[in-house]
């Protein structure tokens, strides 16, 4: 069926496609499995190189070519490096909600004017690669170590929240479930030009989920609550405005 334009299959579990199975693509294929999901994962080196992910993921989880894991998506989660956002698939995502967790790292991803520039975002980036997609930025400001084990039941009272943005509602509540049911709150920012603040160097960026005093490579987990992530976000700044 399609419900407010977005495609959603009837009758069978929701398959997570991820288009990426690095650090975040296999910790949220974890906690997706654990929460009663299938899992369809990628990379740009090909299926046999997932199998031993496959295997410790058990039945749920199957590896494919990145258009294979578009297609089975019902919902996708891109999580490759941003110089690579162009070869995301484009019409087997066509109508589904996908959701990106991109950072922007010049060293890695070569300079991009219309970030240096902060005209656009990366989501933005992704948004007009996929124009016939729900994007929804999310799982990008938290360190992959606190994401794995943040994770705790609804209505827990150290349950964490992440941030999501996006110019869909119908998809971003498809993303807020999807985060509930794998363990946490959600905080809607706003439109996906408002991404900036949660992305890379801001306050907003990995710190609310670290102890205070803590340092990489050695930052400890602490439950992150509503109010405390909204503190971080209200705190953001572009380097234009400093």
């Amino acid at each position: 069926m399609e419900c407010d334009g977005i495609h959603v299959r009837s009758g069978t579990m929701t398959t997570i496609g991820l288009i990426g199975s690095g650090n975040i693509g296999s910790t949220v294929a974890r906690l997706a499995v654990a929460a009663g999901y299938d899992v369809v994962l990628s990379n740009s080196r090909g299926p046999e190189t997932l199998s031993d992910l496959v295997d410790t993921l058990g039945p749920r989880a199957r590896a494919a070519m990145a258009s294979e894991a578009a297609e089975a998506a019902d919902i996708a989660v891109v999580t490759v490096p941003l110089k690579n956002y162009r070869r995301v698939p484009v019409e087997a995502l066509r109508g589904k909600v996908v959701i990106d967790t991109n950072n922007y790292y010049p060293d890695r991803d070569g300079h991009i004017a219309e970030l240096d520039d902060e005209s656009t975002t990366t989501s933005e980036l992704l948004q007009a690669h996929l124009p016939e997609s729900h994007v929804v930025k999310g799982f990008n400001n938290i360190y992959v170590d606190h994401l794995a084990t943040l994770d705790r039941p609804a209505g827990d009272a150290d349950r964490s929240t992440l941030a999501i943005a996006g110019d869909d509602a119908a998809a971003k509540q498809t993303v807020s479930q999807f985060l509930d049911a794998i363990g946490y709150d959600t905080h809607d920012v706003g439109a996906l030009n408002e991404g900036w603040r949660f992305q890379r160097d801001t306050s907003a960026y990995v710190t609310p989920y670290a102890m205070p005093g803590t340092t990489y490579p050695d930052w400890s987990a602490r439950p992150t609550s509503a109010d405390i992530l909204r503190d971080a976000l209200g705190s953001a700044r572009r380097y234009r405005d400093m």
